[in-house]
């Protein structure tokens, strides 16, 4: 079976798969981590100096990002007090094989970055041409503390849908349609956004629900998070840190383009080349594990 390798995964979730328990864990995480973040939200702006909310929501300092995608950590720490209190596992099993997948990570990542690159560099039509944002002293400097960020954000996303979400309900059905297509819906409805896409919100959600099956797929085929994880962070490496749609967490973008979410009939033109383009993501992870 294509999915063999998926027991890794799996196994460490088999004694704890009744689907109510894993309902009342989804449930702990949301209760444990909400009043984390608030907390975390009310604190850590004042004490870094930063009194100015509006630009903190959008994202549009290199500081506010980073606030931003901070937040994350406290979903990772959610998630590991659920796991220990209602699994009896630890985050490290949502990983597989650390070794493993660090290996597939460090080379789905290395194949990824030429095609990311080369979506950068194609030539757009002129309402969308870029802009540069940041000087590339400054954005240098910022660089690895953003990298860090968005490797914590992806992480907390890829452990929570493809790694708790996804092993929980593959140890317990056999169906791929239930462990890889309702982990991968709720990644969709998890960016659903109306306030910032209005009637192009159901774009983000079919977007980003086919992209989790795309990262679904790559878990379910390795045993590992590694190249789900690989994709997620390039993906949000070029979309963060290197091109950014202007006024939407542009803050620390070396370049940004123009891109109202929220114009009538732009899904139509932009959901085609988004769709295309995570197919030859994917085909491309294929490819690097297979070398």
């Amino acid at each position: 079976m294509r999915y063999d390798a998926h027991d890794a995964l799996t196994a460490p979730a088999r004694p704890s798969a009744h689907p109510l328990r894993l309902g009342a864990g989804v449930v702990l995480v949301v209760l444990f981590y909400l009043p984390m973040a608030f907390a975390y939200a009310g604190v850590a702006p004042a004490l870094l100096g930063y009194d100015a909310p509006a630009a903190l929501i959008g994202g549009r300092t290199p500081l506010a990002v980073l606030i931003l995608l901070f937040e994350f950590t406290f979903l990772i720490v959610a998630l590991g007090m659920v796991l220990r209190l209602m699994h009896q596992r630890g985050l490290a099993s949502l990983i597989g094989p650390a070794g493993t997948a660090a290996r597939q990570f460090l080379r789905c990542t290395r194949y990824l970055l030429p095609l990311y690159l080369l979506l950068t560099v194609m030539p757009m039509p002129p309402e969308y041409q870029l802009s540069a944002n940041l000087s590339p002293g400054t954005w240098v400097l910022w660089l690895p503390l953003a990298l860090a960020c968005v490797l914590i954000q992806c992480g907390a996303e890829e452990m929570v849908f493809r790694g708790y979400l996804q092993s929980q309900l593959a140890a317990r059905f056999r169906s791929p349609v239930i462990w890889i297509g309702l982990p991968s819906a709720l990644f969709g409805l998890f960016h659903y956004d109306p306030l910032l896409a209005g009637p192009n919100a159901w774009a983000l959600i079919l977007w980003a629900g086919l992209f989790g099956v795309a990262a679904a797929d790559l878990t379910a085929r390795t045993g590992t998070l590694g190249p789900a994880l690989a994709l997620h962070f390039t993906n949000n490496v070029f979309a963060i840190l290197v091109t950014a749609p202007a006024g939407n967490l542009d803050g620390i973008a070396l370049y940004t383009f123009p891109l109202a979410l929220y114009e009538q009939g732009l899904a139509w033109y932009v959901m085609p080349i988004e769709i295309l383009f995570t197919l030859c993501a994917w085909l491309t992870a294929r490819i690097a594990l297979r070398r």
